[in-house]
């Protein structure tokens, strides 16, 4: 009996709550990225992240009124050239498949901010939902950063400045630019590393004034 109910309560769960799954998924490979070094280990895992995340990304999409076709023609390019560069092991491939990505994760977020607005009343997915968006926000200008430095080299600086910048790096800048935090151990000196650090901090000021805010206000309203 329990054998039966167990696999229903989990899909129920997972019906309900996509973007929970999406926001765990983004949170563990959080703490998988440190062993995602230039070998070639560390590249299969950084393909295994996106197989999972990627999809996810694409289901939490479907719930809200964005066209699920577009996300996954984003997705299954990006997701053959991840596994084509880890496979073949041909870099130069990767920062066409950082820039699918970039685009699919700022479409997905697009996608729950769309979802989340159009609700008058706040469940528990929204309130994942809107985790989900800023780690999707984050992830995807930290590939956009990464995108820049290949295309720009030498358009970010650090604590030692003769070397590129790695993907932790970027993405933990990312994360300080879109919180608003300010740790400036990554700083960007190219003009279109600049242009895409103001378009993150525009992005993190207008996500939290709009959603998060409406959100709050939303609560608010219920618990009266």
């Amino acid at each position: 009996m329990h054998a039966i109910m167990k696999p229903t309560l989990w899909r129920r769960v997972f019906r309900r709550h996509p973007s929970a799954f999406l926001l765990a998924a983004q949170l563990l490979s959080l703490l998988l990225y440190p062993l995602m070094d230039q070998t070639s280990e560390g590249r299969m895992l950084f393909g295994g992240v996106a197989v999972v995340v990627v999809p996810l990304a694409v289901w939490a999409v479907n719930r809200s009124p964005a066209l699920n076709i577009f996300a996954w023609l984003l997705a299954v390019p990006s997701l053959v050239l991840t596994v084509w560069v880890v496979v073949a092991d041909n870099m130069a491939l990767l920062p066409l498949a950082a820039s699918l990505e970039a685009l699919l994760y700022f479409y997905a977020a697009g996608g729950l901010i769309m979802y989340m607005m159009r609700d008058t009343n706040v469940h528990a997915d929204e309130l994942f939902a809107a985790a989900a968006t800023f780690t999707l926000l984050a992830w995807g200008f930290a590939y956009a950063y990464f995108v820049c430095q290949v295309w720009y080299p030498g358009s970010f600086t650090g604590l030692e400045p003769e070397r590129e910048r790695t993907w932790l790096e970027l993405l933990f800048y990312s994360v300080s630019n879109l919180s608003a935090t300010g740790l400036g151990d990554v700083l960007p000196v190219s003009p279109p590393a600049r242009v895409l650090t103001m378009l993150e901090q525009i992005a993190g000021v207008g996500y939290i004034a709009t959603v998060v805010s409406r959100l709050i206000g939303l609560t608010i309203v219920q618990k009266k």
